[in-house]
């Protein structure tokens, strides 16, 4: 008998709106869905009699993706997004699914993103620079997938941190600042970057990989009014400096 328990991956639902997103962006959206669990369900939807879906119908089966066929019941409107909703919610009470990515720039999908997170399950979306606010802060994390494409990683990318830091503006440094006042911090001001990064996204669609990192921890590296350093444990430490 095996004794050793294997971890379980989450089971994660991707679903693509695909009249609302390029699929020269699915490789990376795979990548960090990928990070987040295992991508068991993955569907695009759309009416794939048109030729502007041509693109994806070429990458389903590269990425076993099932094509959802929708016609266009009425000339001007979609019935796309309708058919992907329903799907969500069959998928959501069901009970198998652990998380979601939702992979458009359509902010009808806000309600959507709302009503999984309300049953206590992540939304992940992913869409452009140009995605309405609103649905970007219904996901608990939202990645403009332009900036997927930027260098991951400080180091591989051959740049140091100060080099980095211009893609860091006023808005990510007031959220983080807001995030480290709510941390719990010991005598020497340093809060848990763990806590920190809760604390961001729990009042914000906020992702380090829109900024071009991979770790939150590379991008607090990469802004001068934050230090970090290593507890005694290994666990990171943050403290803003100004």
């Amino acid at each position: 008998m095996n004794d050793r328990l294997e971890e379980r991956e989450d089971n994660i639902a991707l679903l693509i709106d695909a009249d609302n997103a390029s699929p020269e962006h699915l490789d990376e959206v795979l990548l960090v869905l990928g990070e987040l669990g295992a991508i068991n369900v993955r569907r695009a939807y759309g009416n794939w009699a048109k030729t502007s879906l041509k693109g994806w119908g070429n990458l389903t089966g590269i990425h076993s993706i099932v094509p959802m066929q929708q016609f266009d019941v009425a000339k001007g409107k979609s019935a796309t997004d309708m058919r992907m909703t329903i799907d969500a919610m069959d998928l959501l009470y069901r009970g198998h699914v652990d998380g979601f990515g939702i992979m458009s720039s359509d902010s009808d999908f806000l309600p959507l993103a709302q009503r999984i997170r309300e049953e206590g399950l992540p939304v992940y979306g992913f869409g452009t620079a140009k995605t309405p606010l609103g649905f970007r802060q219904a996901c608990t994390r939202f990645f403009d997938v332009a900036a997927l494409h930027l260098p991951h990683d400080v180091e591989a990318a051959g740049k140091s941190a100060d080099d980095s830091a211009g893609v860091v503006d006023d808005e990510l440094i007031d959220l983080l600042g807001q995030a480290y006042k709510a941390s719990k911090r010991d005598d020497d001001g340093y809060a848990s970057l763990s806590e920190l990064g809760q604390r961001a996204t729990a009042v914000s669609s906020f992702a380090a990989r829109n900024y071009g990192f991979t770790r939150l921890s590379d991008l607090i590296r990469s802004v001068p009014n934050f230090d970090v350093r290593t507890a005694t444990d290994g666990s990171l430490l943050v403290k803003r400096l100004r």
